[in-house]
């Protein structure tokens, strides 16, 4: 049984990632202040002896010296606010999760030997002018403007893990995770899909930012999920950033078509002002990751929002 450590394990990802290991038979420790995350989404594996939950934030040093920690073997750290909703109504706070909450994680992977995976971003690409975006890509980013803080702290985490593995052998991957969905992201996230959903099915119009033709590449969260896993059990992924996405791409007008058809075909599309640096184009290169980890998605964008939607009704 291996000891593993969540940050952020409150949030969509995170439990879900836990409940997927706990229920390989590893013991799991998971982290969140709850600032996005929510203990609803923890509370089946609350009663299960394997998993412990601290209430704690990453970028604090207090919980890091608890005895527990010492045979933590992986560390997955996806503690940071993802939607902009959040992440710029707590921008300094993002910031900080995600370079010095960063360096808190890589300096316990640093004491107890264990692997690290980093979650990083598609964001780091910026607003890209390359089509799709290879891991090599520097990105066309702007730092100063309201995406800057979560774009840019993702990238300085990834400098600091960058640091850690040359000079001090910390044994570390960065996932560049692109747009997931599942029935587990909160509908008051502030996400394309998200927003899609929940206002599809009460009944609201279909907001569109812009003309609808900027596209993304959607990812189901088991397929994500899978892509992660992958990254901490390969060899080969040490001291490598993988995209971790779907590369079929979709406009955001698509999008919203889709999902009017599968929740009954009664909205209305209405059409605001497009959001600062709201990127054109996103979609990843997933040569790597299909050579290193064996990892491509398997459930498409339509299936996807089947199962959404499905667990949205109930």
């Amino acid at each position: 049984m291996k000891t593993i450590l969540i940050t952020g394990v409150a949030g969509f990802l995170g439990s879900h990632l836990a409940k997927d290991l706990v229920a390989e038979g590893n013991r799991v420790i998971g982290v969140d202040n709850l600032s996005t995350g929510k203990m609803s989404n923890i509370d089946t594996l609350l009663k299960n002896d394997n998993f412990v939950f601290i209430q704690a934030d990453a970028s604090s040093e207090k919980w890091l010296l608890l005895d527990s920690l010492s045979d933590v073997r992986e560390i997955y750290h996806l503690a940071s606010p993802a939607s902009p909703k959040y992440y710029q109504s707590a921008s300094l706070e993002t910031i900080s999760i995600n370079t010095v909450g960063t360096m808190h994680m890589l300096e316990l992977a640093r004491r107890t030997g264990a692997k690290m995976l980093y979650t990083s971003t598609s964001e780091a690409y910026g607003d890209p002018d390359v089509h799709p975006q290879p891991e090599h890509y520097r990105g066309n980013v702007n730092t100063w403007g309201p995406r800057a803080c979560y774009d840019e702290s993702k990238r300085l985490g990834e400098v600091f893990c960058y640091e850690y593995f040359h000079k001090f052998q910390v044994d570390i991957r960065v996932a560049r995770i692109f747009n997931t969905y599942s029935a587990g992201l909160r509908s008051d996230d502030g996400r394309v899909i998200s927003n899609f959903v929940d206002q599809a099915l009460t009944g609201k119009d279909l907001t569109v930012y812009g003309d609808g033709m900027q596209t993304r590449s959607f990812c189901y969260a088991d397929d994500t999920i899978r892509g992660l896993k992958l990254m901490m059990e390969k060899e080969a992924a040490s001291g490598e950033i993988i995209n971790i996405g779907n590369p079929t791409e979709h406009t955001i007008l698509e999008l919203a078509e889709y999902i009017d058809q599968l929740t009954g075909g009664n909205c209305r599309i209405t059409f605001h002002p497009l959001p600062i640096d709201d990127p054109k184009q996103r979609r990843p290169n997933i040569e790597k990751a299909n050579n290193l980890l064996g990892w491509e998605p398997v459930i498409d964008l339509k299936e996807g929002l089947r199962r959404m939607i499905r667990e949205y009704r109930q």
